[in-house]
């Protein structure tokens, strides 16, 4: 069994997180909304949940998920009110200075990133174990399926960035043990795994050289321990590199089309179609500033913008290989979808565009379930 700090820290934030008893609490608000089925069980390829708690509710962040979060995309009575079944759940280090910047007491403390991934696991797992048995850590495809018939949250960890990793593993080996089945291994940043992608808009993908030759070992690690990899922050060299080493089917969490809106971030036809020959999915991203042609953050962004990015990405690849990315607290969204309790407007839109329920079906969760289950080897 791995005994590391990691480990010890994990058991430690979660008994400093454990905000009291809070069975009363979250019974109550469990009665209140027990009777409200959502619209559709929506399976999401990446959100920010944890970061947002970690950054602004880290002293009871069960309450805020519980009870309403007055910042964010994201909580559990919007959830249950958009139909949002489970999801890709980030653990994300940001910035020293984004951090310092959206928590100003904390400005002046020095943070080590992986206590900052082990902290926001530990946020996760406190709304689990205070959840009256509503959410579930999935560990495996099965784990989702007996999530949507029992009509609880599926709840997957994934790690964005794993620039605090060491070289040989460990840390892998770490958090696979402790729940994390998906692991991007950039941000926009370089690591001594590679480059990520960054650049400014209008741009290539193409903005670096690729995976190192510990970025490979981590990607062969990674297969080894069938973790699902995701791509979306990688540059166009680590990309392919990926995809030339790697054994498992080629994931983008939450990304678009390049083509329609040229981000660096955005995918180009050539990836789109690696990822549908490898069997993979492609989760396409809510945030205005990878929809948009002008690249702009502009919330008057309308829905049939994603439906644009859906309808480009299935003519590309295909109605089995496209899904749902959000980002939700991550990004700026167009207004008319707001939060995630405006996914049934979504919907509704690309039903008016002429998707049929079996397509949906796909779109909205068995594209990303028959991919997880895949990747996981189940």
């Amino acid at each position: 069994m791995i005994q590391s700090r990691g480990w010890q820290l994990l058991r430690a934030c979660e008994f400093m997180l454990a905000p009291g008893d809070k069975s009363v609490t979250v019974a109550g608000i469990f009665h209140h909304l027990r009777t409200q089925e959502p619209a559709m069980a929506i399976f999401d390829g990446h959100n920010d949940l944890l970061l947002n708690l970690w950054l602004h509710h880290r002293e009871d962040p069960v309450s805020a998920f519980f009870a309403g979060i007055e910042n964010g995309h994201l909580d559990y009575p919007r959830m249950l009110q958009g139909g949002f079944a489970g999801g890709l759940f980030a653990l994300f280090v940001p910035p020293q200075e984004y951090i310092a910047r959206m928590t100003p007491q904390y400005a002046s403390q020095r943070w080590d990133p992986i206590d900052i991934l082990w902290q926001q696991l530990a946020i996760l797992k406190q709304l689990i174990a205070h959840s009256a048995g509503r959410l579930r850590l999935c560990l495996s495809a099965a784990d989702i399926e007996r999530c949507r018939e029992d009509k609880v949250l599926a709840m997957v960890a994934h790690i964005e960035g794993a620039g605090g990793f060491d070289g040989e593993g460990r840390d892998l080996q770490a958090f696979y043990a402790a729940g994390v089945r998906s692991i991007g291994p950039f941000w926009n940043i370089a690591n001594r795994f590679g480059s990520g992608v960054n650049g400014s808009f209008p741009g290539s993908p193409d903005t670096g050289p690729g995976l190192t030759a510990s970025g490979i070992d981590l990607i062969k690690q990674a297969n080894a321990l069938k973790m699902q990899i995701d791509v979306s922050h990688m540059n166009e060299k680590a990309f392919w590199d990926t995809a030339h080493h790697s054994t498992s089917p080629l994931v983008a969490t939450h990304s678009n089309a390049h083509a329609l809106c040229p981000q660096p971030r955005n995918l180009t036809d050539q990836q789109l179609r690696a990822i549908r020959d490898s069997g993979g999915v492609v989760g396409v991203n809510f945030g205005n500033a990878f929809l948009r042609a002008d690249g702009r953050r502009d919330s008057d962004t309308p829905l049939t913008t994603i439906v644009r990015h859906i309808d480009y990405l299935i003519n590309i690849m295909g109605e089995d290989h496209v899904a749902l990315g959000s980002d939700f607290d991550g990004i700026t969204l167009p207004d008319e979808l707001g939060d995630v309790a405006g996914l049934p407007r979504l919907i509704n839109t690309l039903r008016a565009s002429g998707y049929d329920q079996l397509v949906l079906d796909k779109l909205l969760w068995r594209n990303w379930l028959r991919v997880l289950k895949n990747v996981w080897q189940q």
